[in-house]
C-alpha cells in the first residue's frame, strides 16, 4: 500500500513506491505444487500388481544396492523391473545380463503372485541359475508373516 509523504511548504505530497514483495501468490502456488507432486510421487512408482504369498518367514536384510526385480503376475506373465510389457522367457536371460551388467552377484528378487502355477516360478528360477545368478530371493509379505507367527 503506498504512502503518502508530505512535503515542506505546502505542496501535495508525492508518493513514494513501496519496497515490499508480496509473497502470498508464491506460497499458494508452491502450496498447490506440493501437493500435486504428493499426489503423483505415488503413482510413478507402481509396478505389476500382485498378491505375494502368505507364509512364515523373516524379511530379507536391506542392501546398498537395488536389487533386479522379476514379477511374475496371476497369469503367468513375467515381468523384468517396473516395465508393464511382459518378456520371453528365452529373452528373460539376456535382458537380466544386460540390467546387472553383467554382475551376476547381484541381487534378483523373483516376486510371484500366490496364485501363479508352481511350474512358472521354477522355470524362472532355473533360467536364472542357467544365467549364472546364485543371489535370487522370493520376498514374501511381511505383515501376514507376523500374524501367522503370532497365531492369529
Amino acid at each position: 500500500m503506498p504512502m503518502l509523504i508530505k512535503g515542506s511548504g505546502g505542496r501535495r505530497g508525492r508518493r513514494r513506491p513501496m519496497a515490499d514483495i508480496n509473497v502470498t501468490p508464491m506460497v499458494d502456488v508452491m502450496l498447490v505444487l506440493l501437493v500435486v507432486f504428493m499426489v503423483t510421487a505415488p503413482m510413478l512408482a507402481t509396478g505389476v500388481s500382485v498378491s505375494l504369498p502368505k507364509v512364515t518367514a523373516e524379511q530379507m536384510p536391506t542392501e546398498n544396492q537395488r536389487p533386479l526385480v522379476i514379477t511374475i503376475d496371476k497369469d503367468g506373465g513375467v515381468y523384468l523391473g517396473m516395465e508393464d510389457t511382459p518378456v520371453e522367457l528365452k529373452e528373460l536371460a539376456p535382458q537380466l545380463m544386460a540390467l546387472a551388467e553383467n554382475n551376476i552377484e547381484k541381487r534378483v528378487y523373483v516376486r510371484a503372485d500366490e496364485m501363479v502355477a508352481n511350474g512358472v516360478v521354477v522355470k524362472v528360477l532355473a533360467l536364472l541359475q542357467t544365467a549364472g545368478f546364485r543371489n535370487v530371493g522370493l520376498p514374501v509379505d511381511p505383515n501376514v508373516a507376523r500374524r501367522i507367527m503370532q497365531g492369529g
